[in-house]
């Protein structure tokens, strides 16, 4: 019968990471149940949505943890409303204890409160994976990485492999993290040090997005172990399990090429602004563009809305060369694009007013490319 008493803002922490496994909406109902184990040294706490599955440990070495256990055990409760019930005590400290089969009492202050929970059996236990041989990388490396090309990937399920980032290893160091829609396309390459053994894999974005809500920067590193169905993040306390998606993902590296007719480097922040102008006016109307005219060295940004109004904006350049050009796009692409650069300017490269047009850092010292396709309009 499980008994120990915890910090209440420690406890509360590591729940609500754990809980971002949990879906509201679950077609296996028993997963919108938070499962704790107890061990004579420890306490696990298992999240899970059958896509991504979350482990959190909390130890009794853990300091701020203040946690002391008493006796141990394993108990099912329903996720939400035990997360709601925490937040809400009085103290600092609560006591949590098994009171029969499944109930549990929580006490804090004057306050004490009977929960029903269930039988852990009924939970689903999680695939194994074989933890040798990691993949090492620095948790804000990673982060970067799901930041500047996850958003890239498709919100659509028509093409389902489209909906997460590519990433590989080849000749054991040379890394490649790709997502694209069709219409858009962002792509990172990494040379790695002693890393790991070479990998092909499709990792949804919205796991992706979740990782980097749940490793915090506190955490240095995290070891990446991979299967044929699924991947593992571990720091020393967390374990992040998502599965893979299925399927070939296309040939990105055909649409990347060198020659272009014109070159424009603008400053990030001005440009990102001027878009965003603009995106004000163009989300109004039907087509949803912005019109970029190059003419005699200067560059202009128009929308025209006849319900509206209309943005007829010179753009700031930092460096131009190359021939005049008018061309049409969707500027969220763009504002998106230019949120992920870290760069302070950004080198626009365009081949013709109906191909695909392409966004570097100004300074370059990343092997980052983005890459945007044009909107044909009348």
């Amino acid at each position: 019968m499980i008994q120990f008493s915890i910090n209440k803002s420690y406890f509360l922490q590591a729940l609500n990471a754990t809980k971002r496994a949990i879906s509201s909406k679950n077609a296996i109902p028993i997963l919108s149940s938070l499962k704790i184990e107890v061990g004579s040294h420890s306490i696990t706490l298992t999240g899970s949505n059958g896509q991504i599955s979350i482990e959190n440990t909390i130890s009794a070495n853990e300091a701020d943890a203040g946690l002391l256990i008493s006796s141990g055990g394993s108990i099912l409760l329903e996720a939400n409303f035990f997360i709601n019930v925490i937040s809400s005590l009085p103290e600092v400290s609560l006591d949590f204890e098994e009171i029969e089969q499944q109930q549990v009492l929580l006490k804090s202050g004057k306050s004490e409160i009977t929960l029903k929970g269930k039988d852990v059996e009924q939970y689903p236990r999680l695939q194994e994976m074989t933890t040798s041989n990691p993949l090492v990388l620095e948790t804000k490396l990673l982060k970067t990485l799901v930041a500047e090309t996850a958003f890239a990937a498709s919100t659509q399920e028509s093409r389902p492999i489209l909906t997460g980032v590519h990433l590989s290893l080849t000749d054991h160091k040379d890394f490649k993290a790709v997502a694209t829609d069709s219409h858009r396309m962002s792509q990172r390459l990494l040379r790695l040090e002693n890393a790991t053994d070479n990998f092909d894999v499709v990792i949804p974005s919205r796991s992706l997005r979740e990782f980097t809500a749940v490793f915090t920067d506190d955490i240095e590193t995290v070891e990446v172990f991979f299967s044929s169905s699924q991947i593992l993040f571990r720091s020393e306390t967390i374990s992040f399990y998502t599965r893979l998606l299925e399927g070939n993902y296309p040939d990105t590296d055909r649409l990347l090429v060198n020659q272009f007719e014109t070159e424009v480097t603008f400053n990030t922040n001005n440009l990102r602004h001027s878009m965003e102008r603009a995106h004000l006016i163009s989300n109004a109307t039907q087509n949803g563009t912005v019109k970029l005219e190059i003419v005699n060295q200067v560059v202009t940004a128009h929308v025209n809305s006849p319900e509206i109004g209309k943005v007829n904006e010179e753009l700031d350049v930092e460096a131009i060369s190359g021939s005049d050009l008018t061309i049409s796009f969707n500027p969220t692409y763009l504002i998106d694009a230019l949120k992920a650069l870290r760069s302070e300017t950004v080198t626009i490269r365009f081949i013709s007013p109906v191909r695909p047009f392409t966004l570097t850092p100004g300074d370059d010292q990343e092997n980052f490319i983005q890459l945007i396709t044009p909107v044909r309009t009348n």
